[in-house]
């Protein structure tokens, strides 16, 4: 019996010293959280810089030691001319405003490298987390603020936007910043700040063609916020004269490039282009496929997919984002100046364009970066309901917003087109261009339309060339000491398309039989290699420098399966 009391004894001994740990734990845990609000709030200058040092540090590490993809070796390229008027001229065959490539014509006299070429977009993303930080102070609590400046800092979809060269994360940036300067502009009855949030709507434009959609967004919202809280004649005079402006800018615009686009596209919509056929065939509504409110809910649910990159995550938060309209709409927010019907009409005005955009098959909606827009409003109302459900806690609500970041990166929503950085190491393209410069001169090199782009920027060392065009479908150049044919018809080779493209290559030149031709591809989906590697007709030994990059060699007249068993994706 003695024995059975003291276990007992000893159990309740055990709880005790447990029920101690837990509730120390806790208590040092609040003191820390105590400690730590206190600390953001009475050193916010310092806190906010620290936190936009290690994102740029950041940023810096993920923009490091890649070579660049097509996509942006394309931009470049664009903007390496010998003139201004030149770079314009060849701009407008890029499915973008000119901003960007103005930027990098200017930008280039600093270097050329990967890196210095990425660090327009990483200084520009670094604005964009700055500006959306302080718009969202003006609009939300301190601790939903907060919540937005970390998410945007270090989520994937954030860094990756402002690592890579192309425009959104200079879009991105003028956007917000007209946003924040609007806020600000009414706040204190600004003309001159209303009229730098107009320059900086007109560069928005200027740089993504998604500000045709954000500046009715915002447009409409500044009407209603006006309309109720009658500012001076002159604060609605700069921002009438702003919208005019950039009303003009968006018909030049239209005008003089989306129009002109059509041609690159056979003829098509340059609005839809290939994207409506292609990888983004799903971001359009096409009618008697789906359901609109399906295609609606679906595409809506993709886009915090995308802006989280982490499929599972992207569904909670679009559940979150739900709950934090609810919470905005019920609750009187941060800024006496702005209702709370204007503030979730201010973060539902995005989406609802963009999806109207889609629905009319104009642009697209959903888990993509062109739908990059919607990520200040999406993490707005995230982060509400976050902040709602962690009590108003300061730290603990950028824990969790840093914790999720890092989840989001540990287990990162892998969508097409998608190269992982370690298959796109900067050493395994010089180690392939080193092996093209020791192939024999008198062997040309055969390429798809995006190996031709990083043939042009890397073989031919960024330096021009002269380029031949006279035979249809296919242009041809010196570079390197090698002569370089590629197609102007197939963006990537297939296993079909490639074997329909060389008997025509073969013909057009003249080539000579058993003569040899070294075929490469370097980028996106390149699987050529792998798949004719399957038919012992081919004979191939190709060469692989990571899963990106492979040069194989054919000769001229070869025995070849029948084309109708080659694979056509």
């Amino acid at each position: 019996m003695s024995h059975v009391i003291s276990a007992h004894a000893i159990t309740r001994q055990a709880q005790e010293i447990q029920t101690k740990r837990t509730f120390t734990g806790s208590l040092r845990w609040r003191i820390l959280s105590t400690r730590l609000d206190s600390s953001i709030r009475d050193k916010s200058a310092l806190w906010t810089y620290a936190l936009l040092a290690l994102g740029f540090l950041v940023r810096l590490w993920h923009a490091s030691g890649t070579f660049l993809n097509s996509d942006e070796v394309m931009h470049f390229a664009a903007a390496n001319q010998t003139s201004w008027l030149q770079t314009y001229k060849v701009s407008l065959a890029i499915s973008h405003p000119p901003l960007l490539i103005f930027v990098l014509h200017i930008w280039r006299a600093l270097g050329t490298s990967e890196l210095m070429l990425r660090m327009p977009s990483i200084f520009a993303g670094m604005a964009f987390c700055w500006f959306t930080f302080r718009w969202a102070e003006m609009l939300f609590e301190k601790t939903v603020a907060w919540m937005i400046f970390v998410f945007v800092l270090f989520l994937p979809s954030s860094i990756e936007l402002s690592t890579e060269i192309r425009q959104y994360a200079l879009f991105l940036a003028f956007a917000m910043g007209s946003a924040y300067l609007l806020e600000r502009a009414l706040a204190k009855n600004s003309a001159g700040t209303m009229l730098l949030s107009g320059l900086c709507l007109w560069l928005a434009i200027g740089s993504h063609f998604s500000a045709f959609l954000f500046a009715p967004a915002l447009g409409i919202y500044a009407i209603w916020r006006m309309l109720s809280q009658r500012p001076p004649v002159r604060v609605i005079a700069a921002w009438v004269a702003g919208q005019l402006i950039a009303l003009g800018l968006c018909a030049f615009l239209y005008v003089t490039q989306i129009r002109q686009l059509s041609k690159y596209f056979g003829g098509q919509d340059a609005t839809q282009g290939w994207m409506g056929n292609a990888y983004l065939s799903h971001s359009y509504f096409v009618p008697g496929n789906v359901n609109p409110l399906v295609f609606i809910i679906g595409r809506t649910v993709g886009v915090f997919q995308y802006v989280f990159r982490q499929l599972l995550v992207g569904d909670i938060a679009f559940v979150l984002f739900v709950v934090g309209l609810v919470i905005v709409f019920r609750s009187r927010p941060g800024s006496s100046r702005v209702t709370s019907r204007q503030l979730g009409c201010l973060l539902l005005l995005p989406f609802a364009f963009n999806c109207a955009a889609a629905l009319v098959r104009a642009y697209p909606y959903g888990g993509t970066r062109h739908s990059c827009v919607l990520i200040p409003f999406a993490l707005a109302g995230v982060s509400v309901a976050l902040d709602w459900i962690l009590k108003h806690k300061l730290s603990s609500g950028m824990a969790a917003a840093l914790l999720i970041s890092l989840a989001c990166h540990l287990s990162t929503a892998k969508e097409l087109p998608y190269v992982a950085p370690d298959a796109q190491r900067a050493a395994q393209m010089q180690a392939a261009v080193s092996f093209l410069h020791q192939l024999p001169d008198g062997e040309p090199i055969f390429a798809d339309v995006q190996t031709n782009l990083l043939l042009g920027h890397y073989l031919c060392e960024q330096r021009p060339f002269v380029a031949d065009r006279s035979i249809p479908g296919f242009v041809s150049y010196e570079c390197g000491g090698h002569r370089v044919i590629a197609s102007t018809t197939k963006y990537i080779f297939t296993a079909r398309s490639f074997y329909d493209q060389w008997q025509e290559m073969v013909g057009k030149y003249h080539l000579q039989p058993r003569s040899r031709v070294w075929v490469a591809q370097m980028g996106w989906y390149t699987y050529v290699a792998f798949e004719l590697a399957n038919f012992p007709e081919f004979n191939l030994a190709p060469h692989y420098f990571g899963p990106q990059i492979q040069i194989f060699d054919l000769t001229v007249g070869q025995t070849m399966p029948g084309p109708d068993l080659l694979p056509t994706i």
